[in-house]
């Protein structure tokens, strides 16, 4: 997995780390904010956005006459919201000290017209893409969005939103968001050219994105913060390793095996606390593995496969009990394909977990196949849209994204090299697969790629229906254009 890739900038659409607030322009100590083009269509749907907002938070608050009262009383809110949004060729003139050019006090609360509970719901089931633009606005949001408080309180309401990272041959790490289907890139690594060159492993935990791999000092680690969206170094396992099966939970994540500086293979395992930003020393396994994959299932975390040498590959599994603090072997949990292949060039497991259900896309046969526990054995359930076979594995993600199962490759055609995103839900049964997006000009190979499930695991569709009624009313609020976003 040698990660090479030119920094140079893509010729298609890119929401990049520029930020772009609405066009203001100075009068005597004043800023004249200009109202978006797209004014006038966007104020006549604002009554079927208010009711939308107002049933999404009432169910969430529990049916509470409070917010139905704040946000259905047209006599007090209407006007307020009027208040922001003068006649069309009458620019809105603040005060740079927050003040009406009047003199008069202007509204210090989040969205004018709501109380700032009823409008941090709104800011909390909004797509989280939107941030970046919302700190750009003023000191107050930049000062929420950047404490990480906003994340917080989408863990307590349950939002869930499920991001893919990925670093491809022709380009620096990026972001897919599968609700607004858009790409976005991050910020460049501070890494050496040591770490750039080197095989990494990648990891998405709670609000981080940690990246893996040596440095010319040694092992290292960079971790990208959702939160502030930079990049920085992680504190280093206490036995720093390559080659674990790792996946992550919640604000926590597990890695386990691998191999060490000296090459020896690993039994070791530690759990990583994204809050506290910690490593902590778990239970040995039974079986030292190296190029294994891990997986949480039925809050359980398991590891498969892997080598316990550098010929002999491994059919158990490994079940580790986080409440018990303990490993359970499990016989012939995944047993081998491709007989005849040499163990040592086969990537990892390719597994994901949907809905707590187990599956596999088989390296040698380019079939998706579904674990039965109960049996402990394995049945094929589709073909892969891509073939794993002839590149042993490598080169392809295999993911979980809410109900949907996800499979990332490069394919090469007369007009170049494309990475795809294919999308497939088990309970379709024998439909196609979908596709989600394709990535122009960033090569045929999948370098790293990891996972983000903020806040725990649903289905990014229910969330899509969400986000759009919320944040259609919030745009018209806060006048941001559309398709504007800085990472």
């Amino acid at each position: 997995m040698v990660f090479r890739y030119s920094l140079e900038e893509p010729t298609g659409k890119m929401e990049g780390a520029g930020c772009e607030a609405p066009a203001t322009a100075g009068v005597q100590g004043c800023g004249v904010k200009q109202l978006p083009k797209s004014y006038d269509q966007e104020c006549g749907y604002l009554q079927k956005d208010l009711d939308l907002l107002a049933n999404s938070l009432l169910a969430r608050h529990n049916g509470s006459k409070d917010v139905e009262k704040c946000l259905l009383d047209k006599k007090v809110h209407i006007p307020n919201i009027e208040s922001m949004m003068p006649k069309k060729i009458k620019p809105m003139i603040m005060a740079r000290s927050g003040e009406k050019c009047d003199g008069q006090a202007s509204d210090d609360s989040f969205l004018p017209g709501l109380p700032d509970d009823a409008a941090l719901d709104v800011l909390a089931w909004s797509n989280r893409s939107y941030y970046p633009n919302l700190a750009c606005l003023n000191k107050k949001f930049k000062s929420l969005i950047e404490s990480g408080d906003l994340y917080k309180l989408r863990r307590r309401l349950g939002v869930v939103e499920h991001w893919v990272y990925l670093a491809c041959i022709m380009m620096p790490w990026e972001a897919f968001d599968p609700v607004r289907e858009r790409w976005m890139r991050l910020p460049r690594m501070p890494c050496d050219e040591c770490f750039t060159c080197a095989d990494k492993e990648s990891l998405a935990v709670g609000t981080k994105l940690l990246v893996f791999g040596r440095e010319l000092s040694g092992f290292a680690i960079w971790m990208y913060s959702l939160v502030t969206r930079d990049w920085s170094r992680c504190d280093l396992m206490n036995w720093p390793r390559c080659l674990f099966g790792s996946s992550s939970l919640g604000e926590v994540a597990i890695v386990a095996g691998g191999s060490d500086k000296n090459g020896h293979i690993l039994k070791s395992a530690e759990l990583y606390n994204s809050e506290l930003g910690t490593w902590q020393a778990l239970a040995d396994m039974n079986v030292p593995r190296k190029l294994c994959s891990g997986f949480f299932m039925d809050g359980k975390f398991y590891v498969i496969g892997g080598m316990s040498s550098h010929t002999n590959r491994l059919t158990c599994g490994e079940e580790y009990d986080m409440e018990m603090g303990t490993w359970r072997r499990i016989q012939n949990m995944y047993p081998v394909s491709g007989v005849g292949r040499e163990p040592a060039m086969c990537s990892p497991p390719l597994v994901a977990v949907v809905n707590n259900q187990l599956y596999s896309a088989d390296q040698a046969t380019n079939e998706v196949k579904k674990y039965d526990k109960i049996n402990n054995s394995w049945a094929v359930v589709k073909r892969l849209p891509v073939r794993a076979d002839s590149s042993n594995g490598w080169g392809l993600a295999f993911k979980a994204c809410g109900n949907s199962l996800l499979v990332i490759g490069g394919h090469r055609g007369p007009e170049g090299e494309v990475i795809v995103l294919h999308s497939w839900d088990p309970k379709e049964g024998n439909q196609d697969w979908r596709i989600l997006s394709v990535r122009e000009r960033a090569g045929a190979f999948v370098y790293n790629c990891a996972f983000s499930s903020v806040n725990g695991a649903d289905s990014f569709c229910s969330f899509k229906n969400k986000h759009n009624d919320v944040w259609y009313f919030l745009r018209i609020i806060i006048f941001l254009p559309k398709n504007k976003t800085c990472m």
